[in-house]
């Protein structure tokens, strides 16, 4: 795509008043989550991708333009598309991340954000056979919500969404063996936190296993506690993170919020 065309799908006019007050704000926190994710590195230049349905239109959901770098994207210039119809880059957006997204965010109505990636170490541990196992904090918040999907190429067939959303089930996280991984989430927040806590786990247990000393697994009935545990904290404190997050990204650059 030439230079003026990136331009073009980049620099667009704000939307800010002129969408709902709540499409907006979800705008925002999508903007920021890009940000955010291509600030801890876990992008692939323009791969990978972020998705958050529309306030008040169930069967429209937000991604970014697929040509945009992370950081370029704004409020105003993420793409709304339709999920229940066959996009491709045409429309501006990635075909399979098009496939993936429209896969959950049409099967789970509980879930209003999903996060895509294919970070070094959950890709490391969703290609062993084990996956993840609760050898850490972050990975014990994550017991029983951890699904897996057989690797079977790019996920640019309309036929592998049958196979992402009966093995993602009610689950919050899946290992995409071979690939990468994904999150869900009723809001964007809730999607990159569930992120962070993979993709931490994910690296502290490669580094055991590295180690070659002998691991210490918490009991099941020590993971599920701490499981009741943290979902009681993600109801209080535990929401406050992502104001912070977004703070320190303005400090930084605010222009997600064009």
């Amino acid at each position: 795509m030439a230079t003026q065309d990136i331009r073009t799908i980049r620099n667009v006019q704000s939307l800010k008043g002129n969408v709902s007050t709540d499409e907006w704000n979800s705008r925002v926190d999508l903007a920021a989550c890009y940000r955010l994710v291509r600030s801890n590195g876990w992008n692939m230049n323009i791969f990978n991708h972020v998705s958050a349905r529309v306030p008040g239109e169930p069967n429209y959901f937000l991604i970014k333009a697929h040509a945009l770098l992370w950081d370029e994207v704004t409020a105003s210039n993420l793409v709304k598309v339709n999920m229940n119809e066959e996009l491709d880059e045409t429309s501006l957006v990635n075909r399979p991340g098009f496939v993936l997204h429209s896969a959950i965010l049409r099967s789970r109505r509980d879930v209003n954000a999903v996060l895509h990636i294919h970070e070094d170490a959950c890709i490391a541990i969703s290609s062993t056979k084990e996956g993840l196992l609760p050898l850490t904090q972050d990975a014990v918040f994550l017991y029983g919500q951890v699904a897996y999907h057989d690797y079977a190429g790019i996920t640019e067939n309309s036929g592998e969404r049958a196979a992402i959303t009966n093995n993602l089930g009610d689950k919050t996280a899946m290992l995409m063996r071979n690939h990468g991984s994904v999150t869900v989430g009723e809001s964007t927040q809730e999607a990159y936190s569930w992120t962070q806590r993979l993709v931490k786990a994910c690296q502290i247990q490669l580094q055991l296993m590295a180690s070659g000393a002998e691991l210490v697994v918490p009991s099941e009935e020590v993971c599920q506690h701490v499981v009741s545990q943290f979902m009681e904290h993600n109801k209080g404190r535990g929401l406050d993170d992502w104001p912070a997050a977004l703070r320190q990204l303005d400090r930084i650059d605010n222009t997600y919020r064009h």
